[in-house]
């Protein structure tokens, strides 16, 4: 009771401290980050987790260049370079098969725009034949305009990985540094990633007159890309020398 008969009243409580957040403004609540429930228990949930992750970025890996195989098939470069380089295929006893004509038709037009001085053929042969995939496309390319002066052959290898490490060892002798890679649309990326391990620069423009057509191709682009996949891991060279 107040000492004039009222009622009694309790003293206001003393004052907290300031509040610093702006009026109105609701802090966010942070949620705590937990692990998956199959890492936390461990073992086994753990064991088959960590398979299925693996797994599912392998899978995505594979698509995700397969998707770069597809498009460097497409890629088609247009300005100056050292040497256009197109690799070896299958020849019938001198003639063109129609996959390197394919091949060998594409050369003659980016000749024609000028965009490098040399082209340089590839290819070796087949125990028993009497020509190289080289020579044969030498006398393809002559035949439709090609100078003999600014043809260059590469005619002992026996895979595109050997092919392009014997032109990179002769590249100062020929004064290539940057070269245009021509093949079939499958075949691009990789050639190109193995150039470019091997010191060149690289740039691709396949031929869009393959025999290679349809369900075939598709099943090249898959093949292609796995061995790119892989050789990404673990290098082109240690790739060619485990597939012989």
């Amino acid at each position: 009771m107040s000492s004039d008969g009222g009622d009694f009243v309790l003293p206001p409580p003393p004052p907290g401290p300031p509040d610093s957040s702006p009026e109105g403004v609701v802090e966010p609540v942070v949620p705590r980050f937990r692990l998956p429930r199959w890492w936390r228990r461990g073992g086994w949930p753990r064991t088959v987790g960590l398979f299925v992750c693996a797994v599912l970025v392998s899978v995505l890996y594979y698509l995700v260049t397969l998707a770069q195989v597809w498009r460097a098939g497409v890629a088609d470069h247009g300005s100056p370079v050292d040497a256009i380089v197109v690799m070896g295929a299958a020849q019938y006893d001198g003639r063109p098969s129609p996959q390197l004509q394919a091949r060998l038709d594409h050369v003659v037009e980016l000749w024609s725009q000028g965009l490098a001085p040399m082209v340089i053929v590839t290819g070796g042969n087949q125990p028993g034949d009497r020509f190289t995939e080289a020579s044969t496309s030498e006398k393809y390319l002559e035949a439709n305009g090609v100078p003999a002066s600014a043809i260059e052959g590469e005619d002992t290898g026996s895979s595109s990985w050997e092919s392009l490490k014997n032109i990179a060892e002769r590249a100062d002798e020929w004064g290539v540094r940057s070269i245009i890679l021509v093949s079939d649309p499958f075949h691009s990326l990789r050639i190109e990633l193995m150039a470019e391990e091997l010191g060149l620069t690289a740039y691709t423009s396949a031929t869009d007159t393959s025999p290679v057509r349809g369900w075939t191709a598709a099943k090249k682009h898959f093949a292609e890309a796995a061995g790119v996949a892989v050789g990404r891991l673990v290098g082109f060279d240690r790739l060619e020398s485990w597939i012989g």
